[in-house]
């Protein structure tokens, strides 16, 4: 045990109980977990160890340099196509395909912080609605009811500022604290919602609303999305899990490490990790057991990236649905601009959400279900409005653009639609073939083609959309266009979870079917993925992901 204030470290040729790889919303949180049950735990994060005092409100730097997102040393590209039939390629000066931050927190530290919970439907759709051709539409090996518990944990002990909403599912505790003060955003939706028979409710966010847990409440500074927290009001596990962590004496942090190879020994048992350092020299942690929670894109990589004799195909792929699957949630946005100052640059993204449409209705005639939110959506930070925040048709240059930038800034407000995804083996990631990082690994290749529902439950949400901002009196509205994922933040379902290792890659707690002392842990272990805001969720099974993975270590089952 280290001395009060000295934070431990490990050699990296001792065999310590748990490396985990990634720090984000899965890692941090098992990694407090494992380590204040007196577990020697090594996280090994491939981007920068930042805190509050290093973020700010730079947008050249932080949206257009990609300052949270880029690997802080090399180039590290990823590709892109919709079908297998086209060649993938690197998109030219814009956002990579999988869209993750790379620090310590990981993509809790940027995130817009919706705390939606799934609800009970959404671990048993298949039971409930039947097959549906050409997908792998299951159900989880898991229900609401053994989850819940592991979602109040993330309430109150991440931090979750919120009110139960009418479409709620059951919970056992309340919120810990208040909704997060509404916007004008959210009065003009909850006007809008209840005027054509819905029901708005205030949105649940994990972001603090008042003092919690020792951090200070939202300042309401207006740059939540894709932006750090100078304040630690936002509950990234960089905010929330991390410090506990390493105060437990037993936890090591260690960043600017890349791993690129999980090694196995002749038994199939995971041995040791290698990685990249700081430097970019060659290292290898040994460990008893790894926990891998990298995201549902670098989570199926670095399997490809570890096959051996023994796992040809990528460790832990005897069933061959390593990297299938990919689900990225679908979206719709309107736009709408009102008589009076809405000042939507303000305070946190979303106040109001509306879930009357939530679950399947097959009288749609086609599948899925999902939320509404309002929002000023990302162009409410400065030059990202500029750029895209004017009605289609206006000018672009000149007075009258100047004119109208001044006007729609403080006068518009947006409504999104955010959907399921169904879950396809033609989605997926890959390793791309023809490209590299500058260490030689080889590239994700993400390669994803809506399904016909996705996009059809994404124009009714917009219909809907439309139809609250005619009640709530707007002067204008119009739709953006409803295009086709080429860009997905939410990396789901590519290491799927399930009873049968011919059909998943890790059982119910975890753990590979193929590797006993592997867990995988993150995005890439749904099996459906909810109607859009999936971090609730995975911090949720990284609760009791923990728990079990304790207990099979104290037993002497790893």
């Amino acid at each position: 045990m280290p001395e009060s204030g000295d934070k431990v470290t490990f050699s990296t040729r001792k065999e310590v109980d748990f490396v985990i790889i990634g720090s984000g919303a899965s890692g941090g949180v098992i990694a407090r977990e494992l380590s204040t049950q007196g577990f020697d735990v090594v996280v090994l994060e491939q981007g920068e160890y930042r805190t509050a005092k290093d973020f700010n409100h730079d947008e050249f730097a932080v949206l257009f340099g990609g300052e949270l997102m880029n690997h802080p040393g090399w180039s590290d590209p990823q590709t892109f196509r919709a079908t297998e039939k086209e060649t993938a390629r690197v998109t030219p000066g814009g956002l990579p395909p999988a869209l993750y931050a790379r620090g310590v927190g990981g993509s809790s530290v940027h995130f817009s912080a919706n705390y939606w919970r799934f609800h009970e439907s959404d671990f048993k759709e298949r039971s409930m609605f039947g097959p549906m051709k050409g997908t792998g539409f299951a159900d989880w090996p898991i229900s609401y009811e053994e989850l819940e518990p592991y979602y109040t944990k993330v309430d109150w002990e991440c931090g979750v500022s919120g009110q139960v909403g009418p479409f709620d599912a059951p919970r056992s505790r309340p919120y810990p604290m208040p909704p997060l003060p509404v916007k004008s955003s959210g009065v003009l939706f909850e006007k809008g919602a209840s005027a054509i028979g819905l029901h708005p409710q205030p949105a649940p966010m994990a972001i603090l609303s008042q003092p919690f847990n020792g951090r200070p409440p939202c300042m309401h500074c207006g740059f939540c999305m894709g932006f750090g927290c100078e304040a630690n009001a936002k509950s990234s596990t960089l905010a929330s899990m991390i410090p506990i962590a390493e105060a437990s004496g037993h936890c090591e942090i260690r960043p600017l490490s890349t791993v690129y190879k999980i090694d196995t020994n002749d038994q199939g048992r995971v041995t040791q990790v290698l990685y990249y350092d700081v430097d970019g020299q060659q290292q290898a942690q040994k460990a008893k057991a790894v926990v891998l929670a990298a995201n549902g894109a670098e989570t199926p990589r670095l399997l490809f990236l570890s096959a051996s004799s023994m796992f040809p195909d990528g460790l832990a792929n005897s069933s061959g649905v390593v990297g299938k699957y990919l689900m990225g949630n679908g979206h719709s946005l309107i736009s709408a601009a009102f008589e009076h100052p809405l000042n939507e640059f303000k305070s946190v993204q979303v106040t109001r959400i509306c879930h009357d449409f939530y679950e399947n209705d097959p009288s749609r005639g086609f599948y899925g279900g999902g939320g509404l939110d309002a929002r000023p959506y990302l162009d409410a930070t400065p030059i990202f409005y500029s750029m895209r925040g004017l009605p289609p048709g206006k000018p672009r240059w000149g007075q009258e653009f100047k004119a109208n930038l001044a006007h729609y800034y403080t006068h518009k407000m947006s409504v999104l639609g955010s959907t399921t995804s169904v879950p396809l083996a033609r989605n997926n990631i890959t390793l791309d073939p023809d490209h590299k990082d500058e260490k030689g690994r080889a590239a994700i290749r993400m390669t994803y083609l809506d399904h016909e529902d996705d996009l059809a439950m994404a124009a009714f949400l917009q219909d809907k959309a439309v139809q609250i901002m005619e009640a709530a009196g707007a002067s204008e509205i119009w739709r953006h266009p409803i295009e086709g994922g080429t860009i997905q933040a939410h990396l789901l379902g590519t290491c799927r979870m399930g009873d049968d290792p011919k059909t998943s890659v890790v059982d119910k707690y975890h753990r590979a079917h193929d590797v006993p002392n592997l867990f995988i842990c993150d995005g890439s272990s749904f099996v459906s993925s909810g109607r859009g805001q999936p971090t609730m969720t995975i911090q949720a099974l990284a609760f009791r992901a923990a728990e079990h993975i304790a207990g099979f270590a104290r037993r002497g089952e790893i």
